[in-house]
């Protein structure tokens, strides 16, 4: 299955601002610490430049990485006849079969973050949940069997506990 290319503004907004620091702020004050550090003289067993030198190939991996990443992501902004449906960029609540309340945001494969329970449009109960309606059930394959849920809340906005 190919990955979507898919990101909310605010996870486009993010990504772009990290390009941003790490180009225009951590780069350059790591290459100045290198630049330092060799000054110094042997480089061998110059432990700053060596961290240094290891640091810059981290950053320009990284900064080439959400270079062409930003080319290709399509920005998904919720579109009001999205209302009561469950597309891209939704927060949904789903009740599960022990009567425990779950939030999800179903949000793109760059900016998933299990902490706030973003999940992945590429992920199982995010693609179980596309187009679905609140009341609807739904079920998902997990390793420990099929999981059923029941969809409580649909919103575009944030929705709390």
């Amino acid at each position: 299955m190919q990955k979507a290319n898919y990101i909310t503004r605010e996870g486009y907004l993010a990504l772009d601002r990290e390009l941003k620091y790490l180009w225009k702020e951590e780069r350059p004050r790591v290459t100045q610490a290198v630049s330092d550090a060799a000054a110094l003289g042997d480089r061998s067993e110059n432990a700053e430049y060596i961290y240094g030198k290891r640091r810059l190939r981290e950053i320009d991996r990284r900064v080439r990485f959400l270079t062409k990443r930003l080319e290709i992501l399509k920005i998904v902004d919720p579109d009001p006849r999205q209302e009561g449906k469950v597309f891209f960029g939704a927060w949904v609540k789903l009740e599960d079969e022990f009567g425990e309340l779950h939030i999800y945001r179903i949000v793109g494969a760059d900016e998933f973050d299990p902490k706030k329970n973003w999940i992945s449009i590429n992920s199982p109960v995010a693609r179980a949940l596309i187009g679905h309606k609140i009341d609807d059930e739904i079920s998902v394959v997990t390793p420990n069997g099929k999981t059923y849920y029941v969809i409580v809340d649909i919103s575009y906005k944030q929705l709390d506990d």
